[in-house]
């Protein structure tokens, strides 16, 4: 059986729905909220998907695992991001309940991503690095 292809993991899914709907949310804002916090919000959640994806290209366990734990870095810059976002009044209730119910879902995906990618063990006893 082969791998999935990033594109078919549920926890990239998760991450491409988190990164378009803030992009979707961030759109609406008035220009000083989407130059600073906006920005730095969707650069945030794009990149999480994009370190899962680059990862699975690297070719090796340990270069996955790093990548992978790159995007962890980036879903919590995002939740700094959304809490600023949130203290500013630039979400609705609705937005808030709706993201983070989507971030609640990803983080514990994504650590179990990470815990399972490991070393691939040979018949001669060698492990992939």
């Amino acid at each position: 059986m082969g791998t999935l292809g990033f594109e078919e993991l549920r926890v990239y899914q998760l991450a491409e729905t988190l990164s378009d709907e803030v992009w979707e949310i961030v759109a609406c804002w008035e220009e000083f909220a989407k130059s600073t916090v906006g920005r730095q919000l969707v650069r945030a959640a794009d990149s999480i998907g994009a370190n899962i994806s680059e990862g699975s290209g690297r070719g090796t366990y340990k270069d996955n695992q790093r990548f992978v734990k790159i995007a962890r870095g980036s879903l919590y810059e995002t939740r700094h991001w959304l809490r600023r976002a949130f203290r500013r009044k630039l979400l609705t209730d609705a937005q808030t309940k709706q993201l983070k119910k989507l971030i609640n879902e990803l983080g514990p995906k994504l650590n179990a991503y990470l815990n399972s990618i490991g070393t691939k063990r040979h018949e001669d006893g060698t492990n992939d690095t």
